[in-house]
């Protein structure tokens, strides 16, 4: 294997460690004594190894530029790049600078970039070189005064420049309730909306899942998410950097060199759509996942077919949890089995330090298994959405609860289950009907891979219930008999009023269903 030089330098010393509410700090407190064993493997491209040593003088030497921009204070740094190792080491510089992180979705086009440039206003944009030409011309139009590029080979001005910095650097002195990211939301309800984070509410998080998930010396993660997202970035980097952990670093998901490197790891982390490729390979066994302590799944409901097919095909129980943007993760099915059983279709109880209610739409409390709005409150929980003070006031209650915008309800052992997003409901001839309800009886008929449950506009109904289906390979559909076997089951007024065959359904990067797509798309039906 090769080792990387990214920002070659003179010898390096480790900052110092006095404690801070900054995050990065708390993460360099974790890497392991020996500064030159792996922090990093690439699995694609050159099989590159990066040593703890070259994150620590890496991070340094571009937290030096950032310094050396004479940037304001608070100044947003954003990121719209291919993942590298590079690029989580600019995530890691920004925050031991001080400054804002601000990921994007490399995939997000000219129209996309120009809107979270103007809300957010950065002082840096880096971007690949590829799209430099016309990233550079909106930065540049906006006021941006710092552009750079950085490409998954490594290359890029960002890293040109950083490698004439110095590769020492003690971090910037912060409080806990400092801000140090960005999100913005998916913006499927309309203008997206920047939620801001502080290192305390990272670092909290942080250190409730390495502690509920068990983490352990030796445990090495298969890094295959994005990171430009919550799950990717924070979640899973978090963990194995607080940890001291080594990732296996994948640039993008490929089942198969995936299930390649298993043998070699012990905690995977997935998007339900990455297990389910997963499932589709011959080579998924008990042998394949033989070292394999945990497998997660998040950002997206997991099936309970593909959840089962996940046990009996490797032998484990995926781990599912519950988390947004805003809020970081908010519930977990146990780690350990002395805490409990992981169920299927369950996102497990709220993490320890969080407080989730579930409350009725007159505001009271909703009785045990009743179903309701999931409001939240806890240390992970997030200060405000981005210079939108009006909707930040009518996204927490009176009290001081996050109104999640999730529908679910709490059983008798405080297990929540998800019913589906508020804006997701459909209200047809007045009585309420949950999507997530119907799909779970629809998944289960024979020939169903997938399905999604939304409501259009209809002129006696006011809205009416329509399913999209995902046939499995090879099976056939018969919409006429799939609604009868839905009325025998199910009350007259959910069973969908049309039900239509899709070879597939719209997903965003986490692959989550864009079910607002779906409404555009057959807003006309009963017109």
């Amino acid at each position: 294997m090769k080792s990387p030089a990214p920002l070659p330098s003179a010898t390096s010393s480790a900052p110092s460690t006095a404690v801070t509410g900054n995050l990065f700090a708390a993460l360099r407190a974790a890497f392991p004594e020996d500064l030159d064993s792996c922090a990093f493997e690439c699995a694609d491209g050159e099989g590159l190894r990066y040593s703890w040593r070259d994150l620590e003088r890496g991070t340094a030497m571009l937290a030096n530029l950032l310094l050396s921009l004479d940037l304001p204070e608070g100044s947003r740094i954003a990121a719209h790049c291919e993942k590298s190792v590079e690029a989580l080491m600019l995530y890691l510089a920004v925050l031991r600078a001080g400054f804002v992180y601000l990921p994007l979705n490399p995939a997000y086009q000219a129209a996309e970039l120009g809107y979270f440039i103007q809300d957010a206003e950065p002082a840096v944009l880096v971007c690949a070189g590829k799209n430099f030409g016309w990233a550079s011309k909106l930065a540049f139009m906006a006021g941006v005064q710092n552009v750079f590029t950085l490409n998954e080979d490594r290359s890029g001005t960002l890293l040109d420049r950083a490698a004439a910095m110095s590769d020492q650097h003690s971090p910037a002195l912060r409080r806990s309730e400092d801000l140090a990211a960005i999100l913005y939301t998916s913006g499927t309800t309309g203008r997206s909306k920047g939620a801001m984070l502080s290192h305390g509410n990272l670092l909290s998080n942080a250190l409730t899942l390495k502690d509920l998930w068990d983490w352990q010396p030796g445990d090495v993660l298969i890094h295959a998410l994005p990171i430009f997202h919550v799950h990717g970035l924070f979640v899973a980097s978090h963990g194995a950097l607080l940890n001291g952990s080594r990732m296996i670093w994948f640039s993008k998901f490929e089942p198969r060199a995936v299930l390649r490197r298993l043998p070699e790891a012990t905690v995977f982390m997935g998007v339900p759509t990455l297990y389910v490729r997963l499932l589709a390979e011959p080579g998924l066994n008990l042998e394949a996942c033989r070292s394999m302590r945990l497998f997660i799944s998040g950002s997206a409901p997991l099936l309970i077919e593909t959840f089962r097919d996940w046990q009996a095909r490797s032998g484990h129980t995926i781990l599912e949890r519950y988390g947004m943007s805003e809020t970081l993760m908010l519930t977990s099915n146990p780690c350990r089995a002395a805490d409990g059983a992981r169920i299927g279709g369950t996102v497990g109880p709220a993490l320890p330090g969080v407080s989730l209610r579930v409350r009725t739409a007159e505001g009271g409390d909703c009785a045990t298994g009743d179903i309701g709005q999931i409001e939240v409150r806890g240390p992970n929980v997030f200060g405000g959405y981005w210079r939108m003070p009006e909707k930040t006031r009518e996204e927490f209650t009176a009290d001081g609860w996050f109104k999640t915008g999730d529908v679910g309800c709490v059983d008798e052992n405080g297990y929540v289950k998800i019913v589906g997003r508020s804006k997701d409901l459909v209200i047809s001839g007045g009585f309420n009907v949950y999507p997530a309800e119907i799909e779970g009886f629809l998944n289960e008929l024979p020939g169903v891979a997938e399905s999604a449950v939304i409501g259009v506009p209809h002129p006696d109904f006011g809205e009416a219930v329509v399913a999209v289906l995902i046939a499995k390979p090879g099976a056939s559909l018969d919409p006429a008999a799939i609604s009868s076997t839905l009325k025998s089951r199910i009350a007259g007024f959910k069973v969908p009023k049309q039900i239509l065959l899709a070879p597939e359904l719209p997903r965003n990067a986490m692959g989550k269903v864009q079910k607002n797509l779906l409404r555009q798309q057959h807003a006309g039906l009963f017109a």
